[in-house]
């Protein structure tokens, strides 16, 4: 690799190193009893659940990494470890933003965190009543991370509201309208609009069509690759259907009982999957 390749090289916004998550008493002998090999990810010693473990990966803006594996295999709890919905048991998360620098977000203190959370990074959950105040208007939705960000002119909120719900394609004439009221593929995009709101560097997706309807859903993945593409983000997205995995991502990793098994460029992954556990997923997948 010349020098000039090594300038064009992305730097990562997002960088995981050695995160793991363990539910109930840790012991470091409970690792070697847990995970593929073992074929579970719980100790039957302790009862403790090795949800992950030695999970590391980066991603640069403008990409999304996929996170893929059947229930259970610790692809969420990855994500919610990164989003500071559950505390990591170890582990480094690092953020890269310009006006930050680089800090490490399991080592900040809630009142930081939480503004990083209105600021640089964004979750859209599987279910939007968790990224939602169903109660609420769409446009109040997003009004709320907006004006916790400092906007306090209500012309610009309501203006900024209208430009995201448009282009999350959701009818201003709903606007006004309570979003418990709205559809699950509604509520979606109004959640997608809220995450968008500051501008986020990096944005996570759990299982963002699960439970819609096919048809519903490949409007709500054909909106957000559209984003994906307009918009320079660092996106990590977490399913158990690799249509959603192909469709976002261009790198992804598989994981199982809570390891990493396979880490490769999804083409490559559904083309030629190398580990016998992704091999069956993939052949699934294409049934």
């Amino acid at each position: 690799m010349n020098h000039d390749d090594l300038l064009s090289v992305p730097s990562p916004v997002v960088s995981v190193n050695g995160l793991g998550k363990v539910f109930g008493t840790f012991d470091p002998s409970m690792i070697e009893r847990t995970g593929p090999t073992t074929g579970t990810a719980r100790d039957a010693f302790s009862g403790s659940i090795v949800a992950a473990w030695d999970v590391n990966f980066e991603v640069a803006a403008g990409e999304a990494l996929g996170i893929v594996g059947e229930s259970g295999s610790g692809k969420s709890t990855v994500l919610r470890c990164i989003a500071g919905d559950q505390p990591a048991t170890t582990g480094d998360v690092r953020f890269t933003c310009h006006e930050e620098g680089t800090v490490n977000v399991l080592r900040l203190d809630p009142a930081t965190r939480r503004r990083l959370r209105i600021d640089k990074l964004s979750v859209v959950y599987q279910d939007p009543a968790e990224g939602l105040a169903l109660g609420v208007t769409a446009g109040g939705n997003i009004a709320d991370p907006l004006t916790a960000a400092g906007w306090r002119n209500f012309g610009r909120i309501r203006s900024r509201a209208a430009e995201l719900l448009e282009r999350t394609e959701v009818p201003l004439d709903r606007m006004d309208d309570i979003v418990r009221n709205f559809s699950g593929g509604m509520r979606q995009r109004v959640q997608i609009a809220r995450a968008l709101a500051n501008n986020p560097a990096i944005v996570l997706l759990d299982e963002p069509t699960t439970g819609l309807d096919a048809s519903v859903a490949s409007g709500v993945l054909d909106l957000v690759r559209r984003l994906l593409e307009e918009l320079d983000l660092a996106v990590v997205v977490v399913s158990h259907d690799f249509s959603v995995i192909e469709m976002l991502t261009q790198r992804c990793i598989v994981m199982q009982h809570g390891r990493v098994v396979e880490e490769a460029l999804t083409d490559q992954l559904l083309e030629d999957p190398q580990h016998s556990y992704s091999q069956k997923l993939v052949a699934a997948a294409r049934a």
